[in-house]
């Protein structure tokens, strides 16, 4: 069986630079496991790797898709299994490195599929949203389904969507649902590890990103991709740093009062990962200090590769 090393963690924990200090000592290769990644010259927002970085280690899974197209963790699964599969028969050692636990979850246990959809409930859904906004459905599923509620961010309409239709299709919630998801066997023979900060460090490292994507021109990526053709998904527009930032572009907020929506939304998503990631118990954790470089990690890491 295959062998997957994950490297995950909240957002601005310090993954990436983790991973590309392994990667560099053990001559292995990058799978990228983060949902926004995936899109196409959304490159600051999502912190996504430069081409120097990839020039220097190859990164799988990256830049799959417009950022017009929406794309499913069905999608991710067959990508990332391609590329796990090329780099094993390499003979390098795969490194998924990245923060979106479910798509952790799908890759190494299989896809949830849950109930087909319902298109007549969705449009309803849909229309509710537009109507009332999205955060209004999402306090809705809080009603229903708490736990859920506790790991969606409030702007991301389709998992609430669907969260709310397994609920009306099954009358149960999805987390409970998910609970079952898995037979317990895994697809690769995995290998977790994750880093662990203070909330004040992580909150610090997460304001201090947030400042440097903003002054390397956040706001005129997101102007750009506004004015291409085919627009942005829902999907894609929803992104933490970029449903602000076109905010700000409406008119709505100024650049500063989006600066620090986007600081407290991305705090927020980095609660959410942290219940998410405490449903996966065969994590070695790495207590991370403020002071600790990626290659001292590193190295205090390779015999877990031997």
């Amino acid at each position: 069986m295959t062998r997957v090393n994950f490297i995950l963690g909240c957002t601005g924990g310090g993954k990436a630079a983790l991973g590309l200090a392994l990667a560099q000592r053990l001559s292995g290769e990058i799978v990228s496991v983060d949902s926004m990644k995936i899109y196409r010259r959304m490159n600051i927002g999502t912190a996504k790797p430069t081409s120097q970085v990839q020039a220097d280690v190859r990164h799988h899974c990256l830049d799959l898709v417009e950022p017009s197209e929406t794309f499913s963790v069905a999608r991710f699964v067959e990508a990332a299994d391609a590329a796990i599969t090329d780099v094993a028969s390499r003979g390098k050692i795969v490194l998924a490195v990245g923060g979106t636990a479910l798509y952790i979850k799908a890759l190494t246990e299989g896809l949830f599929e849950g109930p087909a959809a319902d298109e007549g409930l969705r449009r309803e859904l849909k229309a509710r949203a537009a109507e009332q906004g999205v955060p209004a459905l999402h306090v809705e599923l809080a009603t229903l389904d708490a736990e859920a509620a506790g790991r969606i961010h409030p702007n991301d309409e389709k998992r609430i969507i669907r969260a709310i239709e397994i609920f009306r299709l099954t009358g149960k919630p999805i987390s409970q649902l998910q609970r079952q998801w898995g037979s317990g066997q895994s697809r690769y023979e995995c290998v977790f590890i994750g880093l662990r900060r203070g909330l004040e460090d992580t909150n610090h490292r997460i304001n201090a990103r947030v400042k440097r994507m903003v002054e390397q021109g956040l706001c005129d990526e997101v102007a750009a991709l506004l004015a291409e053709p085919a627009g942005l998904s829902a999907q894609a527009a929803q992104a933490v740093g970029y449903a602000e930032m076109i905010r700000h572009l409406r008119g709505e907020l100024t650049l500063e009062e989006a600066t620090e929506q986007i600081k407290i939304n991305t705090r927020q998503f980095a609660k959410h990962q942290r219940t998410w990631f405490r449903r996966f118990a065969a994590v070695q954790w790495i207590d991370v200090a403020p002071d600790d470089k990626a290659e001292t990690l590193a190295e205090r890491l390779l015999p877990t590769f031997e």
